[in-house]
């Protein structure tokens, strides 16, 4: 499964799921993470730079353009929640802790 995860400097999962800085995209097995990328993608300054629709519409070009399945996050807004739905993704919220053990524990209850 490949899932999103918002990022920060020191491997935490950051609060900020739209207003990320920098997100991993990380490629989940259930023997473990059988790669992990992260990428600066700077959302907390692009939240404010258009309207939401734009900016929805450069998360979901950057969620394609990964082939993601599954986004990991703390916490989002509602209207980001339904694009997400709309796009089938499955969507982990309340996260914290470690960015990689969440991305693991997205694959919790998956079929084999």
């Amino acid at each position: 499964m490949v899932v999103c995860v918002p990022v920060t400097a020191d491997g935490l999962i950051d609060p900020r799921w739209g207003r990320a800085d920098r997100v991993a995209i990380a490629e989940v097995t259930g023997s473990g993470i059988a790669n992990w990328q992260e990428f600066d993608v700077g959302w907390s300054t692009l939240h404010d730079a258009g309207t939401e629709g734009s900016h929805h519409a450069r998360v979901a070009r950057f969620l394609q353009d990964h082939h993601v399945e599954a986004v990991v996050a703390n916490h989002m807004g509602m209207p980001m929640v339904h694009m997400l739905e709309r796009m089938g993704l499955k969507i982990c919220l309340g996260a914290t802790g470690d960015a990689r053990e969440a991305a693991m524990a997205a694959i919790d209850n998956e079929p084999n």
